[in-house]
């Protein structure tokens, strides 16, 4: 790799006898992740509060429009904490952008888990969304600038891992909670997302800086020691040499091509690329029907005729087996790469949704007083076929965007990328429950049709990352930096490859 005029090969840019290493680099991305877990606990933990008795006993039977305002509250709440990011992590850094998050969540937990009425817990999720928004674009951006290459990407995914962990406690809570005859049967699920945030404010003055972001406001001898921390093991000098040059070489250059506005990311080329597949692979992430699934499962069940307790059971344990599906996802992302697992899991999707919907509609249909309860369980084993395989692109919608970009406008692209995910995520959110009111399964007609063409997307136009490092992505987009002038060590002239290419 070139960068700057400096060679940096490839071999020695390599995690080599860092054991010791992986695993302190690995705690701080495992603890990063409880990020995920709140955004996987209050996705989940929705979707058995509203349907529990004594919740609509106090509440009120919500109306389809207000069950799509309380779960899309929290939506709209993640739209503007993602945004927000953009301002928070270049200005104030990640950690301090991890500690904001962490108390709003906080706040919203207690909004909701004390509310009197329906508007006092719509306030409460809109507080927690704007959490979750923030969290969720800035721990898988943080964890890319603090890992290695080779493992970067089951270090960033563990957002989805935490993700699945907290979707499962959220099921479970609520199922184990329903056995309660008193309000503590939805109170207590709502307050519990308070210890996650709690436990992050805390523990989040403990980790270190990204070293990047340390690069990028010149306080060098500090990104240095950070390098040393998570990547040294006493023996690997060379290596630490080859990567802190590579980070400030890369990053100085990129300060002289600084964006002055958000207009400007759009007018670069391989910067307008980067967001494009960024923003598509959120996107399609959404458009596979999950969150559907995920926030309006009793309704979905209820639709078959399945009583709630059930449904409840048959989501905890499709909860259960996510976590072991991820931790399959994990192992096999820095081994195969992100984009033949994407057309594979796209496909696999696409497959599940169409046999959900013929069978609704040949042998289970809403009136029919007596379905044929074999056609009951192919359906639902076909939920369970349909999150195995979102796994893979539950994970990498994380971790790509969060990896593509760089580091110039590496937190602006990430928020726009997670922006699109919550942006679509309120639509649905909002729509899901009249469409599944009078369109029952032929809903996921829609979902069948994106899967396929985000399949499609996958094998045209995404590039893969696996194995190169955050600098080295730059080539795959034809944005290296290219030194036209030095003068002791500084550069004075600096364009990329691909505006050398135009004017040649």
């Amino acid at each position: 790799m070139d960068i700057l005029g400096a060679q940096y090969p490839e071999q020695e840019i390599q995690y080599s006898d860092l054991s010791f290493g992986f695993y302190h680099l690995a705690g701080v991305a495992a603890f990063l992740a409880l990020g995920g877990f709140l955004f996987g606990y209050d996705s989940g933990i929705i979707s058995s509060t509203i349907a529990q008795p004594r919740f609509i006993q106090y509440m009120g039977t919500p109306s389809s429009a207000e069950r799509g305002g309380i779960v899309s509250s929290f939506t709209g709440g993640a739209i503007l904490g993602a945004l927000s990011i953009s301002f928070l992590a270049d200005r104030f850094g990640r950690r301090l952008t991890v500690f904001i998050g962490s108390v709003i969540s906080v706040i919203g937990s207690v909004l909701q888990g004390g509310a009197v009425n329906t508007a006092m817990l719509i306030a409460g999720r809109l507080i927690a969304g704007f959490s979750v928004g923030l969290l969720s674009a800035i721990v898988p951006l943080f964890s890319s600038e603090i890992a290695i290459s080779k493992d970067r990407g089951k270090l960033s995914g563990l957002l989805q891992f935490m993700l699945s962990w907290g979707f499962f406690v959220a099921q479970w809570l609520g199922y184990g909670c329903f056995q309660v005859d008193s309000n503590f049967q939805w109170r207590f699920p709502l307050s519990f997302q308070t210890v996650p945030g709690l436990i992050m404010a805390i523990g989040i003055w403990f980790l270190p800086e990204s070293p990047r972001w340390l690069v990028e406001k010149e306080r060098f001898e500090e990104a240095k020691a950070v390098l040393d921390t998570l990547h040294g093991n006493g023996s690997n000098e060379d290596f630490l040499q080859a990567e802190y040059r590579e980070i400030v070489d890369t990053i100085t250059a990129e300060k002289q091509i600084a964006v002055r506005s958000w207009r400007e990311m759009f007018s670069r080329p391989s910067w307008r690329r980067r967001l494009t597949l960024g923003m598509g692979i959120q996107a399609f992430g959404q458009l596979s029907g999950i969150n559907v699934i995920n926030y309006y499962g009793p309704q979905i069940y209820e639709i078959l005729g399945i009583d709630t307790s059930t449904s409840l059971q048959i989501i905890g344990i499709s909860g259960s087996l996510s976590i072991v599906y991820c931790v399959i996802g994990l192992w096999l992302l820095d081994r195969i790469g992100r984009i033949k697992p994407l057309v594979i899991t796209a496909g696999g999707m696409a497959a599940a949704l169409l046999v959900n919907s013929v069978l609704s509609k040949y042998y289970v249909l809403i009136d029919n007083p007596s379905p044929n309860e074999n056609a009951l369980r192919a359906m639902v084993a076909m939920n369970f076929v349909f999150s195995l395989f979102f796994t893979m692109i539950g994970v990498i919608s994380w971790v790509y965007p969060a990896e593509i970009f760089p580091a110039e406008i590496r937190a602006r692209g990430n928020s726009l990328s997670t922006v699109t995910n919550w942006s679509l995520n309120l639509v649905f959110a909002q729509c899901a429950p009249m469409a599944l009111e009078d369109l029952g399964f032929k809903f996921f007609y829609f979902f069948f049709a994106w899967n396929l063409i985000a399949a499609v997307c996958y094998l045209l136009f995404y590039p893969e990352t696996k194995g190169k490092t955050l600098e080295g992505i730059d080539e795959l987009f034809g944005d290296q930096p290219v030194v036209k002038d030095m003068e002791d060590g500084v550069v004075v002239t600096v364009e990329t490859v691909e505006e050398s290419r135009h004017k040649a």
